[in-house]
């Protein structure tokens, strides 16, 4: 259970089987475990209330919690090859910020680790690692050619390989293998070229299972906590994630582990969106600009220029890329109504594969048509096909394409197939719209939503704007790539590599 997490809470999504010949549909072949998240706030709330939940109890002890766990497991397995993993080397760390427990994402940098024999295993054609703390690694010759630090080999300016694949001789040799004194590992190729390897860096790459899982989760943060309507919105303060990498750190891994975080104390007036993003990178231009003025225009190029209420929905699936993380700042509220709306969208697929494995099936493997026309920045067309649910090789969700305004009435299938779409879109549709899953709040001018584009569905209701003063939120958009890789800088510069 999370640090702070009450009685009333409980978990979500516990499980999904999934067969690893057909990865959209469960199968035969054991269990494996889903991301889950504990649901975190009483579902009446629609304000105030809604947006106490702060990084201390949320999102820092989660966060930390699950990428501890997996890196230490990963640790443990290459110091024990063929063998369980027993229990955990390392929980939670903490580190003292503003008079509050916070939790950052990673393990403790590791002590360094040494080499206590290595020896050329020509027949496997690999090198074998022996560790003083225990466990065994093997390293393949090849990969271990390929990887070659020297300055001959890598560009060590800009961390790239400068060795030429066609140079490459994939079926190389070794002719020795020693430990240095200074605790690397060197090996003396055929062609009398000498390799030295650092034991920490070949002890992160490690082969095994375990270490590879590892290493995935720490580049790439898959783990997803799933919510439903009692979702506490993790909530920072707007300025504090502007100068502070800590706040920052904290802002971004919870917006990649939980898909939203709420920022307060944003000024009421254009601009807030553009220095969040160059905090991250940079704004990602779309055929809407920049960043995008959302209010009710006349002769509106997009329904969400409207003053109606609006689906759950992501946002640009008729580009074949579309923008992975969204920026909304409320410069001006509503008078009346107004209320956004979001559901988490892979837990709502997940709930889908469980109660009609047969519409999930079938929003995973038909494309449909999505179409945005009209003259914004400039004139544009667009056109795409998508599958609504995507999965990736091993069946876990990872994007979903919905947008009922710019689902196109084209409609690529043979006929037969029509209706079991239709059902099973609208099956979707049911599970998001369900009350307990679906969590409402209200902006007020300063607030700054952050969310993930491709997991999130949002909405909004009907709302009266004050004459004079309309509602208006300002926009912008950011992808993945770019978030990531201030994700990783920063806790880089925060916490050190482990």
């Amino acid at each position: 259970m999370l640090a702070g997490v009450t009685s009333t809470e409980r978990r979500l999504c516990t499980s999904a089987p999934v067969d690893p010949v057909d990865p959209i549909f469960p199968g035969t072949c054991g269990e494996k475990k889903q991301q889950v998240l504990v649901s975190l706030s009483d579902p009446e709330t629609l304000s105030g209330e809604m947006w106490m939940s702060t990084f201390s109890r949320f999102a820092r002890p989660s966060l930390q919690w699950s990428t501890s766990a997996v890196a230490c497991r990963a640790l443990r397995a290459c110091r024990s090859p063929g063998r369980a993993a027993g229990p955990l080397c390392c929980g939670p760390t903490s580190t003292q910020l503003r008079g509050q427990q916070t939790l950052g994402s990673a393990c403790v940098p590791l002590a360094q680790h040494s080499v206590r024999s290595v020896r050329a295993l020509d027949e496997e054609r690999m090198m074998e690692v022996e560790w003083e703390s225990g466990g065994l690694s093997l390293y393949p010759f090849t990969w271990l050619r390929d990887n070659c630090q020297c300055p001959l080999c890598t560009l060590d300016s800009a961390q790239a390989r400068k060795l030429l694949m066609s140079d490459l001789d994939v079926h190389t040799g070794v002719d020795a293998v020693e430990v240095t004194n200074d605790n690397k590992v060197s090996v003396l190729w055929p062609d009398r070229h000498i390799s030295a390897f650092d034991a920490d860096w070949l002890k992160k790459r490690c082969f095994s299972t375990a270490a590879r899982q590892a290493l995935r989760e720490e580049l790439f943060l898959n783990e997803r906590h799933y919510w439903d309507s009692e979702l506490r919105v993790p909530t920072a303060d707007y300025q504090e994630v502007l100068r502070d990498d800590q706040a920052a750190l904290d802002w971004l891994l919870a917006l990649r582990r939980v898909g939203v975080v709420h920022l307060t104390g944003a000024a009421a007036e254009r601009g807030a969106v553009a220095r969040l993003a160059e905090r991250v990178g940079y704004l990602r231009l779309t055929f809407y600009g920049h960043t995008w003025q959302v209010q009710d225009k006349p002769m509106a190029n997009n329904v969400a220029y409207t003053s109606g209420k609006l689906s759950l929905h992501t946002d640009y699936p008729a580009m074949h890329f579309a923008p992975g993380v969204q920026f909304l700042h409320c410069v001006s509220a509503a008078e009346e109504g107004g209320e956004s709306e979001m559901v988490d969208g892979f837990h709502m697929a997940e709930l889908l594969r469980r109660e009609d494995p047969e519409a999930f099936r079938t929003l995973c493997s038909v494309h449909v048509d999505f179409t945005d026309t009209g003259t914004d920045y400039c004139d544009f067309m667009l056109q795409s096909k998508k599958s609504i649910i995507e999965v990736d090789a091993e069946g876990r969700v990872v994007r979903i394409n919905y947008n009922n305004a710019t689902r196109d009435s084209v409609l690529d299938l043979p006929v037969q197939q029509v209706q079991p779409f239709y059902r099973s879109i609208r099956a979707y549709v049911d599970v998001m719209n369900r009350r307990e899953n679906v969590v409402t709040y209200k902006m007020t001018p300063g607030d700054v939503l952050t969310f993930d584009n491709w997991r999130l569905l949002h909405g909004r209701r009907k709302y009266r704007s004050r004459p004079g003063r309309t509602r208006h939120l300002e926009g912008a958009y950011l992808d993945w790539d770019e978030v990531m890789s201030r994700l990783r800088i920063l806790r880089s510069a925060v916490q050190g590599n482990a």
